[in-house]
């Protein structure tokens, strides 16, 4: 008893089946590989039926070759009347071992021998009227002793070319369906084997071809999605998923170069918040310093006046003299003082002209030369002969290098140096001291206003400050950097060729 499972028991399994399958696969397999099976099947049962009709027209072509090759001496014999020859005749073709039965009957249809099962009688047959009045074989089916057969009859001649007889040679008529079963069965299961290679194929060649890359293009997509922004995707896999990686980096690139420059309008507003605040806290000390500064140059000029005449007095013993060069000393410091508060916070206004490099360095090293031997300090100078004439304010730029000069004194063990040369289209002017170098410090602090590592009561910081205003009034900069030989080296960069905007404060 055969066991019939119903539909719905099935139905599960291709559910999940056709549910592990994504979108491209599923239209693969419904628009590609289903035709594909569909058109295959029926290419297989066209070529069935012509295999069919092939197979059957060579077993009917091999009867009647096996009847052609004895109806010879099948014929000779009966003319003879040998009986025995024609029962000898007749077993030989069950030597090939593919014929069922073989019989000679004369014109009348009557049997005069026969081997195997065949017809017994074929007087009310039309077959033999057939053969004798067209001289053709003939073939047709029959059922004898419960066995469907397939006969092919021939007639047989004798010397003088008349028709004296016929011979039928049977087989089985399951050989011919034995034959096409097996091929129909051969067929179909290559068809299956066919069919489910060209589904493995297809799915494997999808995900070899475009589902792995398009798994991994996700997998990218995925962690963007979680907040990684600099991931970028493979550029792999066919053509077009590569097109997608690259349109979703370049996309990327686009949101990144976005959020990059919006960050920066970030961090520019933040600083120029921060230097506004830093601008409007610097216009309060200076406006309080220059006030300060008004207020105490003129007492200092007054104390300095009447030490000056104090000193000129005879009647002063030599511990008087040394009090009053002392006062005159603290005096001079705090004019200094006084005089470069007044030089940073009150607004400049510059007066350009052609100025000589090695004129206004000549006056620097007279103006600062007292304050060098004072401090037994060596003050050099080293200028190229062919210093091109500049554009700029005599008077900042003499303060600038001044300050320069000055700050390097006070930093020196033994000696300073004085170097001008040009450097492409600038004027670089090196102020080098053999002192201890730079601070373990930005160099950004350093120039910030009223900042200064010198002892308290040594220095207002305000120094590089006023030389870094002076260097920007000029299109130039000021660059602080420790020397190769030790100490620091102070750079003083002026253009050569920019004129200086006379509008800059």
């Amino acid at each position: 008893m055969i066991k019939k499972y119903p539909l719905e028991q099935k139905l599960p399994f291709l559910k999940t089946a056709w549910s592990s399958a994504n979108g491209l696969q599923q239209t693969l397999l419904v628009f590609v590989v289903l035709p594909l099976m569909l058109l295959t099947a029926l290419g297989i049962r066209i070529g069935l039926q012509q295999a069919n009709q092939f197979q059957e027209q060579r077993l009917k072509n091999d009867l009647e070759l096996i009847g052609r090759a004895i109806s010879i001496p099948v014929g000779a014999a009966l003319s003879q009347g040998d009986q025995r020859q024609i029962e000898l005749s007749l077993g030989s073709v069950f030597v090939l071992g593919e014929v069922y039965g073989a019989s000679v009957f004369d014109v009348n249809g009557v049997r005069i021998a026969s081997a195997g099962i065949t017809e017994s009688d074929l007087s009310r047959s039309t077959i033999p009227e057939r053969i004798v009045s067209t001289g053709q074989g003939q073939e047709g089916y029959s059922r004898v002793a419960g066995r469907e057969l397939f006969s092919h009859f021939l007639p047989l001649f004798d010397s003088a070319g008349q028709i004296q007889g016929l011979i039928q040679i049977t087989r089985l008529a399951s050989d011919f369906r034995q034959a096409l079963d097996r091929f129909t069965i051969i067929a179909w299961l290559i068809w299956g084997l066919l069919s489910v290679t060209i589904v493995a194929a297809v799915l494997l060649g999808h995900h070899g071809g475009i589902g792995r890359y398009v798994d991994r293009l996700l997998e990218h997509m995925s962690r963007v999605a979680q907040g990684d922004h600099s991931h970028r995707a493979g550029l792999d896999g066919p053509q077009e998923v590569a097109s997608l990686a690259e349109g979703l980096n370049r996309m990327l690139d686009s949101i990144e170069a976005a959020n990059s420059e919006l960050d920066e309008h970030r961090r520019a507003e933040t600083e120029l918040l921060r230097r506004l605040k830093d601008n409007e806290k610097m216009a309060a000390i200076g406006s309080m310093a220059r006030g300060i500064a008004h207020e105490l140059g003129a007492p200092l000029s007054v104390i300095d006046g009447r030490a000056r005449r104090l000193e000129r007095s005879a009647s002063l013993d030599e511990q008087q003299q040394r009090q009053l060069i002392g006062i005159r000393s603290q005096v001079a410091r705090l004019t200094r003082t006084v005089s470069q508060l007044l030089d940073y916070c009150r607004p400049a206004a510059p007066q350009p002209r052609l100025l000589d490099p090695h004129l206004m360095i000549a006056n620097i090293v007279e103006g600062i030369q007292p304050e060098a031997d004072s401090s037994a300090r060596t003050l050099s100078v080293g200028a190229s002969d062919a210093l091109p004439p500049i554009m700029g304010d005599s008077g900042r730029l003499e303060l600038a290098l001044l300050n320069l000069v000055r700050n390097a004194l006070q930093a020196s063990t033994s000696q300073v140096h004085i170097r001008a040369r040009t450097d492409d289209d600038w004027l670089r002017i090196d102020v080098i001291d053999d002192g201890p170098g730079l601070p373990d410090l930005p160099v950004e602090q350093l120039l910030e206003p009223f900042f200064t590592t010198k002892s308290p009561g040594d220095g207002t910081g305000l120094g590089l400050a006023i030389v870094q205003t002076v260097a920007e009034e000029h299109h130039g900069r000021l660059t602080l950097h420790n020397a190769a030989e030790g100490g620091c080296m102070a750079t003083l960069l002026l253009p050569l060729s920019h004129p200086m905007n006379p509008e800059v404060a």
